[in-house]
């Protein structure tokens, strides 16, 4: 599948609420990516049909292979975070870096990062 910034900020942000609450809802997302519930239902017709997340109405839920591609994109945004911070970037400026750099980043840039981090705790 193709990288797409949006898509992976969604799945991003549910993964996070998914962990803050048993319940995710639209308005939760909308609030956190800070954009309308209308531009949450596309985006959630979108992963739907993609077979990354399920809906009953009310709540969202990741399916295995939504919480699986939002997993490495969470660990990508930490690991890009950790590596930035660790070579003295302030960690409010490495986390917006690692928001945008986790999307566009080359394997072989990552697994060094990765490598460099865990070698460095």
């Amino acid at each position: 599948m193709k990288r797409n910034q949006s898509i992976e900020d969604y799945l991003e942000c549910i993964l996070l609420l998914s962990r803050e609450s048993d319940y995710v809802h639209r308005v939760d997302v909308a609030r956190k990516v800070g954009v309308s519930q209308p531009a949450v239902q596309k985006a959630i017709k979108i992963l739907q049909g993609a077979g990354f997340v399920e809906c009953d109405g009310l709540h969202i839920y990741l399916t295995r292979k939504g919480e699986s591609y939002a997993g490495e994109i969470y660990d990508r945004h930490v690991t890009i975070r950790d590596f930035l911070v660790v070579h003295g970037v302030n960690a409010a400026d490495a986390d917006a870096d690692a928001c945008e750099m986790e999307h566009v980043i080359s394997e072989a840039a990552y697994k060094m990062m990765k490598k460099y981090v865990s070698d460095n705790k």
